[in-house]
């Protein structure tokens, strides 16, 4: 029987093995509910020197909606890889239900609750974006790339909603970002505040390289 312990600094999740993993925090809620759920562990482990992600998918059931249990301290791109298999695992399950969704959890520090962050509908690509998309790279160093202008994100939202023209808006991340940096960095997205007319954020397509 897994166990979850709420702590002041964050959230531990303690497995049967004794395992445990240090969830992103954050200072809000997106969904703070799921019902009819299977956890699946991402652990953080050294081994020779490099990160290793330990992943128990033994609880994952396919007619429910998943919970990822990321260790923050993981590379985004070695969970990504990870997460791309089991997406595809549970897409191709006869058992698999329409309304079933996946979520990653993380720490809300203000309620002190386990809170969930949908990401059902996204596809991941581990690939530069075309040269055709717009798209915006943030790095593991809170900086903006954009064609050969690099800005703090706190700038974004005014670079933004300075376009001339209709975008559709592409996010990629830098690989070597922790996962909860990237996890941040998905709150920080969710809250941008956007006034220009024809410009909108992709939510389905998102970019590691």
């Amino acid at each position: 029987m897994k166990k979850i312990i709420v702590l002041g600094f964050g959230l531990l999740l303690f497995s049967c093995q004794d395992k445990e993993v240090l969830l992103p925090v954050a200072k809000e809620t997106i969904v703070a509910e799921v019902k009819d759920h299977s956890p699946i562990y991402f652990f953080f482990k050294l081994q020779e020197n490099d990160t290793i992600v330990d992943v128990n998918r033994n609880n994952s059931i396919s007619s429910t909606n998943w919970l990822f249990n990321v260790d923050k301290r993981l590379p985004l791109r070695k969970v990504i890889l990870e997460v791309i298999k089991l997406q595809a695992k549970k897409e191709g399950s006869s058992h698999k239900k329409e309304t079933s969704e996946n979520y990653f959890t993380y720490t809300d520090t203000v309620k002190k609750n386990l809170a969930f962050m949908p990401f059902t509908q996204i596809t991941y690509k581990l690939e530069k974006p075309d040269f055709e998309v717009m798209y915006f790279h943030l790095d593991r160093n809170d900086l903006v790339h954009y064609n050969e202008l690099v800005f703090s994100k706190n700038q974004l939202q005014e670079f933004i909603n300075k376009l001339p023209n209709p975008f559709r808006i592409y996010f990629s991340f830098d690989k070597g970002m922790s996962f909860g940096k990237y996890i941040e960095y998905k709150l920080f997205i969710k809250n941008l505040k956007i006034t220009q007319l024809g410009v909108s954020v992709s939510s389905n397509k998102e970019y590691i390289y």
